[in-house]
Protein backbone atom coordinates (compact mmCIF):
# COMPACT_ATOMS: atom_id res chain seq x y z
CA UNK A 1 0.00 0.00 0.00
CA UNK A 2 1.41 3.35 -1.05
CA UNK A 3 1.64 5.89 1.79
CA UNK A 4 3.83 8.50 0.07
CA UNK A 5 2.22 11.75 -1.04
CA UNK A 6 2.79 12.77 -4.67
CA UNK A 7 4.82 15.93 -5.05
CA UNK A 8 4.01 18.78 -7.44
CA UNK A 9 7.05 18.03 -9.57
CA UNK A 10 5.82 14.45 -9.99
CA UNK A 11 2.47 15.73 -11.23
CA UNK A 12 4.27 18.08 -13.60
CA UNK A 13 6.46 15.26 -14.99
CA UNK A 14 3.42 13.97 -16.91
CA UNK A 15 3.77 17.09 -19.05
CA UNK A 16 7.51 16.81 -19.66
CA UNK A 17 8.59 17.65 -23.24
CA UNK A 18 9.35 14.84 -25.66
CA UNK A 19 12.57 13.01 -24.86
CA UNK A 20 13.60 12.98 -28.53
CA UNK A 21 14.48 16.25 -30.31
CA UNK A 22 11.97 15.66 -33.10
CA UNK A 23 8.24 16.10 -33.51
CA UNK A 24 6.51 12.79 -33.99
CA UNK A 25 2.97 11.96 -35.07
CA UNK A 26 0.55 9.40 -33.66
CA UNK A 27 -2.90 8.39 -34.89
CA UNK A 28 -5.89 6.76 -33.20
CA UNK A 29 -8.69 5.48 -35.43
CA UNK A 30 -11.94 4.21 -33.94
CA UNK A 31 -14.08 1.94 -36.12
CA UNK A 32 -17.26 -0.03 -35.82
CA UNK A 33 -17.22 -3.80 -36.34
CA UNK A 34 -20.64 -4.22 -37.90
CA UNK A 35 -22.96 -6.55 -39.77
CA UNK A 36 -22.55 -5.71 -43.49
CA UNK A 37 -26.27 -6.27 -44.07
CA UNK A 38 -27.79 -4.32 -41.19
CA UNK A 39 -24.93 -2.05 -40.09
CA UNK A 40 -25.52 -3.11 -36.46
CA UNK A 41 -22.58 -3.54 -34.10
CA UNK A 42 -21.19 -7.03 -33.54
CA UNK A 43 -21.65 -8.60 -30.09
CA UNK A 44 -18.67 -9.10 -27.81
CA UNK A 45 -19.13 -12.78 -26.98
CA UNK A 46 -19.72 -15.87 -29.09
CA UNK A 47 -17.83 -17.80 -31.74
CA UNK A 48 -18.03 -14.85 -34.11
CA UNK A 49 -18.04 -11.95 -31.63
CA UNK A 50 -15.56 -9.13 -31.24
CA UNK A 51 -13.71 -11.11 -28.59
CA UNK A 52 -13.11 -13.85 -31.17
CA UNK A 53 -11.80 -11.21 -33.58
CA UNK A 54 -9.30 -10.04 -30.93
CA UNK A 55 -8.28 -13.63 -30.13
CA UNK A 56 -7.54 -14.25 -33.81
CA UNK A 57 -5.62 -10.99 -34.05
CA UNK A 58 -3.56 -12.01 -31.01
CA UNK A 59 -2.82 -15.44 -32.52
CA UNK A 60 -1.84 -14.06 -35.93
CA UNK A 61 -0.09 -10.81 -34.98
CA UNK A 62 1.35 -11.76 -31.61
CA UNK A 63 1.65 -9.21 -28.84
CA UNK A 64 0.42 -8.91 -25.28
CA UNK A 65 -3.23 -9.42 -24.34
CA UNK A 66 -4.93 -6.60 -22.43
CA UNK A 67 -7.66 -7.48 -19.92
CA UNK A 68 -10.27 -5.77 -17.78
CA UNK A 69 -11.63 -7.93 -14.98
CA UNK A 70 -10.47 -11.02 -16.84
CA UNK A 71 -12.08 -10.09 -20.16
CA UNK A 72 -9.94 -9.62 -23.28
CA UNK A 73 -10.27 -5.99 -24.37
CA UNK A 74 -7.14 -5.35 -26.40
CA UNK A 75 -3.79 -6.39 -27.82
CA UNK A 76 -0.54 -4.46 -27.49
CA UNK A 77 1.92 -5.26 -30.27
CA UNK A 78 5.70 -5.34 -29.93
CA UNK A 79 6.12 -2.17 -32.01
CA UNK A 80 3.97 -0.13 -29.63
CA UNK A 81 0.71 -0.36 -31.60
CA UNK A 82 -2.35 -0.91 -29.41
CA UNK A 83 -5.64 -2.33 -30.68
CA UNK A 84 -8.33 -2.06 -28.02
CA UNK A 85 -12.07 -2.01 -27.51
CA UNK A 86 -14.39 0.78 -26.49
CA UNK A 87 -17.45 -0.01 -24.32
CA UNK A 88 -19.82 -0.52 -27.27
CA UNK A 89 -17.45 -2.87 -29.07
CA UNK A 90 -15.86 -0.16 -31.21
CA UNK A 91 -12.26 -1.05 -32.01
CA UNK A 92 -9.52 1.54 -31.68
CA UNK A 93 -6.24 1.32 -33.55
CA UNK A 94 -3.49 3.37 -31.85
CA UNK A 95 -0.37 3.75 -33.96
CA UNK A 96 3.21 3.82 -32.85
CA UNK A 97 4.62 7.37 -33.16
CA UNK A 98 6.23 8.13 -36.52
CA UNK A 99 8.60 10.88 -37.60
CA UNK A 100 6.54 11.88 -40.62
CA UNK A 101 2.96 12.01 -41.78
CA UNK A 102 3.24 9.69 -44.78
CA UNK A 103 4.70 6.89 -42.65
CA UNK A 104 2.00 7.00 -39.97
CA UNK A 105 -0.76 7.19 -42.60
CA UNK A 106 0.65 4.29 -44.65
CA UNK A 107 1.15 2.13 -41.56
CA UNK A 108 -2.34 2.93 -40.31
CA UNK A 109 -3.93 2.11 -43.66
CA UNK A 110 -2.08 -1.20 -43.84
CA UNK A 111 -3.07 -2.14 -40.29
CA UNK A 112 -6.75 -1.26 -40.86
CA UNK A 113 -6.78 -3.37 -44.02
CA UNK A 114 -5.34 -6.34 -42.11
CA UNK A 115 -7.83 -5.82 -39.30
CA UNK A 116 -10.63 -5.59 -41.86
CA UNK A 117 -9.60 -8.95 -43.31
CA UNK A 118 -9.83 -10.59 -39.87
CA UNK A 119 -13.23 -9.02 -39.23
CA UNK A 120 -14.45 -10.15 -42.65
CA UNK A 121 -13.40 -13.72 -41.83
CA UNK A 122 -16.05 -13.64 -39.09
CA UNK A 123 -18.64 -12.06 -41.36
CA UNK A 124 -18.19 -8.46 -40.15
CA UNK A 125 -17.22 -5.18 -41.81
CA UNK A 126 -14.80 -2.60 -40.38
CA UNK A 127 -16.27 0.91 -40.72
CA UNK A 128 -14.36 3.97 -39.43
CA UNK A 129 -16.17 7.27 -39.07
CA UNK A 130 -17.77 9.28 -36.28
CA UNK A 131 -20.78 7.26 -35.09
CA UNK A 132 -22.46 3.88 -35.26
CA UNK A 133 -25.41 5.04 -37.37
CA UNK A 134 -27.83 2.11 -37.07
CA UNK A 135 -27.67 1.01 -33.43
CA UNK A 136 -29.93 2.06 -30.57
CA UNK A 137 -28.71 2.78 -27.07
CA UNK A 138 -31.32 0.31 -25.77
CA UNK A 139 -29.86 -2.59 -27.76
CA UNK A 140 -26.15 -1.78 -28.08
CA UNK A 141 -24.04 -4.88 -27.21
CA UNK A 142 -21.95 -3.57 -24.30
CA UNK A 143 -18.49 -5.03 -23.71
CA UNK A 144 -18.31 -6.51 -20.17
CA UNK A 145 -15.59 -4.19 -18.88
CA UNK A 146 -15.61 -2.96 -15.29
CA UNK A 147 -14.38 0.51 -16.24
CA UNK A 148 -17.41 1.09 -18.47
CA UNK A 149 -19.82 0.06 -15.71
CA UNK A 150 -18.31 2.56 -13.29
CA UNK A 151 -18.39 5.30 -15.91
CA UNK A 152 -22.03 4.69 -16.76
CA UNK A 153 -22.98 4.89 -13.08
CA UNK A 154 -20.96 8.09 -12.64
CA UNK A 155 -22.56 9.88 -15.58
CA UNK A 156 -26.02 8.71 -14.53
CA UNK A 157 -25.34 10.18 -11.11
CA UNK A 158 -24.71 13.71 -12.40
CA UNK A 159 -28.13 13.92 -14.03
CA UNK A 160 -28.82 15.95 -17.16
CA UNK A 161 -25.17 16.99 -17.50
CA UNK A 162 -24.29 13.36 -18.24
CA UNK A 163 -27.41 12.11 -20.00
CA UNK A 164 -25.78 11.45 -23.40
CA UNK A 165 -22.64 9.81 -22.01
CA UNK A 166 -23.96 6.28 -22.70
CA UNK A 167 -24.24 7.16 -26.40
CA UNK A 168 -20.72 8.61 -26.41
CA UNK A 169 -19.36 5.49 -24.72
CA UNK A 170 -21.11 3.01 -26.96
CA UNK A 171 -21.68 4.62 -30.37
CA UNK A 172 -19.24 7.48 -31.00
CA UNK A 173 -16.15 7.04 -33.19
CA UNK A 174 -13.23 9.39 -33.68
CA UNK A 175 -9.97 10.06 -35.50
CA UNK A 176 -7.49 11.44 -32.96
CA UNK A 177 -3.99 12.84 -33.48
CA UNK A 178 -1.10 12.85 -31.02
CA UNK A 179 1.60 15.50 -31.42
CA UNK A 180 4.75 16.32 -29.47
CA UNK A 181 5.91 19.50 -27.79
CA UNK A 182 9.61 20.20 -27.35
CA UNK A 183 9.76 22.69 -24.46
CA UNK A 184 7.56 24.51 -21.98
CA UNK A 185 7.32 27.40 -24.42
CA UNK A 186 6.41 25.04 -27.24
CA UNK A 187 3.72 23.49 -25.01
CA UNK A 188 2.16 26.92 -24.57
CA UNK A 189 2.42 27.85 -28.24
CA UNK A 190 0.84 24.65 -29.53
CA UNK A 191 -1.77 24.05 -26.83
CA UNK A 192 -3.33 27.50 -27.01
CA UNK A 193 -3.52 27.42 -30.81
CA UNK A 194 -4.99 23.91 -30.89
CA UNK A 195 -7.61 24.79 -28.28
CA UNK A 196 -8.59 27.95 -30.14
CA UNK A 197 -8.78 26.10 -33.47
CA UNK A 198 -10.77 23.11 -32.17
CA UNK A 199 -14.32 24.46 -32.76
CA UNK A 200 -13.37 25.43 -36.31
CA UNK A 201 -11.86 22.00 -36.95
CA UNK A 202 -14.92 20.33 -35.42
CA UNK A 203 -17.19 22.27 -37.80
CA UNK A 204 -15.02 21.41 -40.78
CA UNK A 205 -15.15 17.67 -40.08
CA UNK A 206 -18.79 17.11 -39.03
CA UNK A 207 -19.62 13.61 -40.23
CA UNK A 208 -22.33 11.91 -38.15
CA UNK A 209 -25.76 12.82 -39.56
CA UNK A 210 -27.42 9.44 -38.96
CA UNK A 211 -28.75 8.01 -35.71
CA UNK A 212 -30.84 4.86 -35.46
CA UNK A 213 -30.81 4.80 -39.27
CA UNK A 214 -32.48 8.21 -39.59
CA UNK A 215 -31.50 11.74 -40.52
CA UNK A 216 -32.52 13.90 -37.57
CA UNK A 217 -31.32 17.30 -38.73
CA UNK A 218 -28.00 17.06 -36.90
CA UNK A 219 -24.73 17.05 -38.83
CA UNK A 220 -22.78 15.73 -35.86
CA UNK A 221 -24.50 13.45 -33.38
CA UNK A 222 -21.07 12.88 -31.88
CA UNK A 223 -20.52 16.58 -31.08
CA UNK A 224 -24.10 16.87 -29.84
CA UNK A 225 -23.68 13.96 -27.42
CA UNK A 226 -20.38 15.26 -26.04
CA UNK A 227 -22.18 18.46 -24.99
CA UNK A 228 -24.11 16.34 -22.47
CA UNK A 229 -21.22 14.25 -21.16
CA UNK A 230 -20.04 16.19 -18.09
CA UNK A 231 -18.96 19.54 -19.58
CA UNK A 232 -16.60 20.04 -16.62
CA UNK A 233 -14.21 17.47 -18.06
CA UNK A 234 -15.19 17.37 -21.76
CA UNK A 235 -15.12 19.77 -24.70
CA UNK A 236 -13.38 23.09 -24.23
CA UNK A 237 -10.27 23.20 -22.06
CA UNK A 238 -10.76 26.69 -20.66
CA UNK A 239 -7.23 27.27 -19.28
CA UNK A 240 -5.75 26.48 -22.69
CA UNK A 241 -7.20 29.66 -24.20
CA UNK A 242 -5.04 31.83 -21.96
CA UNK A 243 -2.19 33.34 -23.89
CA UNK A 244 0.44 32.12 -21.44
CA UNK A 245 -1.11 28.77 -20.48
CA UNK A 246 1.33 26.42 -18.77
CA UNK A 247 1.34 22.85 -17.53
CA UNK A 248 0.62 24.19 -14.04
CA UNK A 249 -2.66 25.69 -15.28
CA UNK A 250 -3.71 22.29 -16.65
CA UNK A 251 -2.65 20.58 -13.41
CA UNK A 252 -4.71 23.00 -11.30
CA UNK A 253 -7.72 22.44 -13.56
CA UNK A 254 -7.41 18.65 -13.30
CA UNK A 255 -6.91 18.73 -9.53
CA UNK A 256 -10.32 20.39 -9.21
CA UNK A 257 -12.09 17.50 -10.94
CA UNK A 258 -13.48 14.43 -9.25
CA UNK A 259 -11.77 11.15 -10.10
CA UNK A 260 -14.25 8.72 -11.68
CA UNK A 261 -12.54 5.34 -11.17
CA UNK A 262 -9.39 3.67 -9.93
CA UNK A 263 -7.91 0.26 -10.62
CA UNK A 264 -8.15 -2.18 -7.73
CA UNK A 265 -5.63 -4.91 -6.86
CA UNK A 266 -7.98 -7.51 -8.33
CA UNK A 267 -7.72 -5.98 -11.82
CA UNK A 268 -11.20 -4.44 -11.64
CA UNK A 269 -12.02 -0.77 -11.84
CA UNK A 270 -14.02 0.61 -8.95
CA UNK A 271 -15.56 4.01 -8.19
CA UNK A 272 -13.19 6.62 -6.81
CA UNK A 273 -14.16 8.74 -3.79
CA UNK A 274 -16.67 11.51 -4.47
CA UNK A 275 -14.21 14.37 -4.05
CA UNK A 276 -11.76 16.36 -6.21
CA UNK A 277 -8.42 14.77 -6.93
CA UNK A 278 -6.74 17.59 -4.96
CA UNK A 279 -8.49 16.32 -1.81
CA UNK A 280 -7.53 12.71 -2.54
CA UNK A 281 -3.96 13.93 -3.06
CA UNK A 282 -4.04 15.53 0.38
CA UNK A 283 -6.03 12.97 2.41
CA UNK A 284 -5.70 9.72 0.48
CA UNK A 285 -8.26 6.98 -0.09
CA UNK A 286 -10.59 5.40 2.46
CA UNK A 287 -8.20 2.47 2.99
CA UNK A 288 -5.41 4.82 4.08
CA UNK A 289 -3.41 4.55 0.86
CA UNK A 290 -2.24 7.57 -1.07
CA UNK A 291 -2.69 8.04 -4.84
CA UNK A 292 0.19 6.85 -6.98
CA UNK A 293 1.59 8.35 -10.16
CA UNK A 294 -0.40 5.72 -12.06
CA UNK A 295 -3.56 7.11 -10.40
CA UNK A 296 -2.62 10.61 -11.60
CA UNK A 297 -2.11 9.31 -15.14
CA UNK A 298 -5.45 7.50 -14.94
CA UNK A 299 -7.18 10.64 -13.66
CA UNK A 300 -5.95 12.62 -16.68
CA UNK A 301 -7.35 9.92 -19.00
CA UNK A 302 -10.73 10.58 -17.33
CA UNK A 303 -10.89 13.94 -19.08
CA UNK A 304 -12.00 14.25 -22.70
CA UNK A 305 -11.32 17.81 -23.77
CA UNK A 306 -10.83 18.82 -27.42
CA UNK A 307 -7.12 18.94 -26.67
CA UNK A 308 -6.01 16.50 -23.97
CA UNK A 309 -2.51 17.42 -22.81
CA UNK A 310 -0.28 14.83 -21.18
CA UNK A 311 3.01 13.53 -22.55
CA UNK A 312 1.58 14.45 -25.95
CA UNK A 313 -1.09 16.84 -27.14
CA UNK A 314 -4.05 14.64 -28.08
CA UNK A 315 -6.40 16.31 -30.57
CA UNK A 316 -9.98 15.05 -30.29
CA UNK A 317 -12.27 17.75 -31.75
CA UNK A 318 -12.88 16.32 -35.24
CA UNK A 319 -15.53 13.78 -36.11
CA UNK A 320 -13.90 10.76 -37.70
CA UNK A 321 -14.07 11.04 -41.51
CA UNK A 322 -14.82 8.10 -43.79
CA UNK A 323 -11.71 5.97 -44.13
CA UNK A 324 -10.48 7.36 -47.44
CA UNK A 325 -10.38 10.87 -45.92
CA UNK A 326 -8.74 9.98 -42.60
CA UNK A 327 -5.34 11.51 -43.56
CA UNK A 328 -6.92 14.97 -43.76
CA UNK A 329 -7.21 15.15 -39.96
CA UNK A 330 -3.51 14.64 -39.08
CA UNK A 331 -2.45 16.66 -42.13
CA UNK A 332 -4.38 19.69 -40.89
CA UNK A 333 -3.04 19.46 -37.35
CA UNK A 334 0.56 18.73 -38.38
CA UNK A 335 0.61 21.61 -40.84
CA UNK A 336 -0.70 24.01 -38.19
CA UNK A 337 1.30 22.70 -35.22
CA UNK A 338 4.70 21.73 -36.60
CA UNK A 339 5.38 24.92 -38.58
CA UNK A 340 5.95 27.77 -36.10
CA UNK A 341 4.84 30.58 -38.45
CA UNK A 342 1.56 28.77 -39.23
CA UNK A 343 1.05 28.01 -35.54
CA UNK A 344 1.51 31.66 -34.57
CA UNK A 345 -0.69 32.88 -37.44
CA UNK A 346 -3.49 30.50 -36.43
CA UNK A 347 -3.31 31.76 -32.83
CA UNK A 348 -3.43 35.36 -34.05
CA UNK A 349 -6.48 34.47 -36.13
CA UNK A 350 -8.41 32.70 -33.37
CA UNK A 351 -6.89 33.54 -29.99
CA UNK A 352 -9.09 36.58 -29.37
CA UNK A 353 -12.37 34.62 -29.15
CA UNK A 354 -13.59 34.19 -25.58
CA UNK A 355 -14.43 30.92 -23.87
CA UNK A 356 -18.11 31.89 -23.99
CA UNK A 357 -17.93 32.57 -27.74
CA UNK A 358 -16.32 29.19 -28.26
CA UNK A 359 -18.95 27.46 -26.12
CA UNK A 360 -21.73 29.18 -28.03
CA UNK A 361 -20.24 27.96 -31.30
CA UNK A 362 -20.01 24.39 -30.02
CA UNK A 363 -23.68 24.45 -29.02
CA UNK A 364 -24.73 25.45 -32.56
CA UNK A 365 -22.17 23.42 -34.46
CA UNK A 366 -23.96 20.02 -34.43
CA UNK A 367 -26.79 21.53 -36.48
CA UNK A 368 -25.09 24.33 -38.41
CA UNK A 369 -21.68 22.85 -39.23
CA UNK A 370 -19.66 25.30 -41.31
CA UNK A 371 -22.52 27.83 -41.15
CA UNK A 372 -21.83 28.28 -37.44
CA UNK A 373 -20.75 31.72 -36.26
CA UNK A 374 -17.76 32.11 -33.93
CA UNK A 375 -18.16 35.47 -32.28
CA UNK A 376 -19.26 37.66 -35.17
CA UNK A 377 -17.35 35.69 -37.81
CA UNK A 378 -18.22 32.82 -40.13
CA UNK A 379 -16.54 29.54 -39.31
CA UNK A 380 -16.31 28.52 -42.97
CA UNK A 381 -14.11 31.55 -43.65
CA UNK A 382 -11.96 30.85 -40.59
CA UNK A 383 -11.67 27.21 -41.68
CA UNK A 384 -10.50 28.28 -45.12
CA UNK A 385 -7.71 30.32 -43.55
CA UNK A 386 -6.71 27.44 -41.27
CA UNK A 387 -6.46 25.05 -44.22
CA UNK A 388 -4.35 27.60 -46.10
CA UNK A 389 -1.98 27.90 -43.11
CA UNK A 390 -1.83 24.12 -42.73
CA UNK A 391 -0.93 23.68 -46.39
CA UNK A 392 1.79 26.30 -45.98
CA UNK A 393 3.11 24.41 -42.97
CA UNK A 394 3.11 21.06 -44.78
CA UNK A 395 4.83 22.62 -47.80
CA UNK A 396 7.58 23.94 -45.52
CA UNK A 397 8.07 20.47 -44.04
CA UNK A 398 8.22 18.94 -47.53
CA UNK A 399 10.77 21.54 -48.61
CA UNK A 400 12.83 20.76 -45.49
CA UNK A 401 12.86 17.05 -46.32
CA UNK A 402 10.68 16.15 -43.34
CA UNK A 403 7.68 14.96 -45.36
CA UNK A 404 6.94 13.16 -48.63
CA UNK A 405 5.35 15.50 -51.22
CA UNK A 406 2.22 13.31 -51.34
CA UNK A 407 1.13 14.60 -47.91
CA UNK A 408 -0.04 17.83 -49.57
CA UNK A 409 -2.79 15.78 -51.25
CA UNK A 410 -4.15 14.75 -47.85
CA UNK A 411 -5.77 18.19 -47.52
CA UNK A 412 -7.60 17.98 -50.86
CA UNK A 413 -10.85 16.50 -49.43
CA UNK A 414 -11.33 19.43 -47.05
CA UNK A 415 -10.44 21.87 -49.81
CA UNK A 416 -13.40 20.36 -51.67
CA UNK A 417 -15.63 20.73 -48.59
CA UNK A 418 -14.79 24.43 -48.45
CA UNK A 419 -15.17 24.98 -52.19
CA UNK A 420 -18.57 23.29 -52.38
CA UNK A 421 -19.86 24.27 -48.95
CA UNK A 422 -20.92 20.63 -48.39
CA UNK A 423 -19.44 18.98 -45.33
CA UNK A 424 -18.78 15.24 -45.12
CA UNK A 425 -22.02 14.98 -43.13
CA UNK A 426 -24.03 16.74 -45.84
CA UNK A 427 -22.42 14.63 -48.54
CA UNK A 428 -23.31 11.49 -46.56
CA UNK A 429 -26.90 12.62 -45.94
CA UNK A 430 -27.39 13.33 -49.63
CA UNK A 431 -26.08 9.91 -50.62
CA UNK A 432 -28.25 8.24 -47.95
CA UNK A 433 -31.34 9.73 -49.54
CA UNK A 434 -30.29 9.07 -53.17
CA UNK A 435 -27.93 6.35 -54.37
CA UNK A 436 -27.95 4.47 -51.04
CA UNK A 437 -31.73 4.39 -50.97
CA UNK A 438 -31.69 4.43 -47.15
CA UNK A 439 -30.21 0.93 -47.23
CA UNK A 440 -27.71 0.08 -44.44
CA UNK A 441 -26.10 -2.53 -46.69
CA UNK A 442 -25.19 0.13 -49.24
CA UNK A 443 -23.94 2.46 -46.50
CA UNK A 444 -21.59 -0.17 -45.14
CA UNK A 445 -20.40 -1.13 -48.63
CA UNK A 446 -19.60 2.53 -49.38
CA UNK A 447 -17.67 3.30 -46.19
CA UNK A 448 -16.05 0.04 -45.02
CA UNK A 449 -12.30 -0.48 -45.17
Amino acid sequence: MNTTRLRRDELRSLFAPAAVPSERIGLEIESGIVDPETGLAAPYAGDKGVKAVLETLLAEWGGQAQHDAGELIGVKLADGVLIGLEPGGQVEYSSAPAADLATVVDETRAALERLSEIAEHFGWALVPGAYLPFDRIETIPWVPMSRARVMRDFFAGIGDAGRDAPKVLSMSLCTQVHLDFLSDEDFTRKLRMQAAASPVVAALFVNSPLQNGRLTGLLSHRSHDWLRTDPRRCGLLGPALRGEVSADDVIDWALGLRMIYRLGPDGRYRPAPDRPFAVILERGYEDGSMPTFADWVSHLTQTWTHVRPRRTLELRAADGPHHQYIPAVPALWVGLSYHPPSCEAAWELLGHYSVEEQRSAMLKLPVEGLRTALGGDRIDELAGELVRLARKGLRARVDAGLEHPKVLEYLDPIDEVLQTGRTFAEQCARRWETDMGRDPRRYVAAFRV
